[in-house]
C-alpha cells in the first residue's frame, strides 16, 4: 500500500486529566501516515487525484486545536476517524501523538501514543 506522511505537526491544545492542563494548554506533536493508492495521482499529476495534505491538516489542526480531550489516546482516535470519514480514499491510518511535556515529576523527553485504524 502507498502512504503520504505528515509529520512533526505542532499545534497548541488543552489535553489532559489535569484541570491545569485544560486551563493553560501546551503544545503537542502529531504524525499521521495515511495508506491509500497513489498510482493514478502519480500518473495524472492532478490534485484532484489525490488527498490533498494541506486539507488533511485543516482537519487536524481543527481537532487539536477547538477541541479537549482528557487522554491523548482520544485525541488521536478522533483524528483516524475524522481522517477515514472525510476521505475515502484513504484506506489505514496512522496517528501518532506526542506529548512533549506532560505535568508529571519524570523527566523524559514526554509521552506519545500511536494508532492505527482501517477502514471498516
Amino acid at each position: 500500500m502507498d502512504k503520504i506522511t505528515l509529520t512533526g505537526m505542532q499545534f497548541y491544545g488543552y489535553h489532559g486529566v489535569f484541570p491545569e492542563e485544560n486551563k493553560l494548554g501546551q503544545r503537542f506533536v502529531v504524525d499521521v501516515d495515511m495508506m491509500m493508492p497513489l498510482e493514478r495521482p502519480g500518473r495524472s499529476d492532478r490534485i484532484e487525484d489525490t488527498v490533498n495534505y494541506a486539507e488533511v491538516y485543516e482537519v487536524i489542526r481543527q481537532i487539536v486545536e477547538q477541541r479537549t480531550f482528557k487522554l491523548i489516546e482520544a485525541l488521536a482516535e478522533q483524528v483516524a476517524s475524522a481522517l477515514l470519514t472525510s476521505y475515502t480514499d484513504i484506506n489505514e491510518v496512522t496517528v501518532r501523538v506526542h506529548k512533549p511535556h506532560p505535568p508529571v515529576n519524570i523527566h523524559f523527553q514526554g509521552v506519545s501514543v500511536e494508532i492505527h485504524r482501517k477502514r471498516a
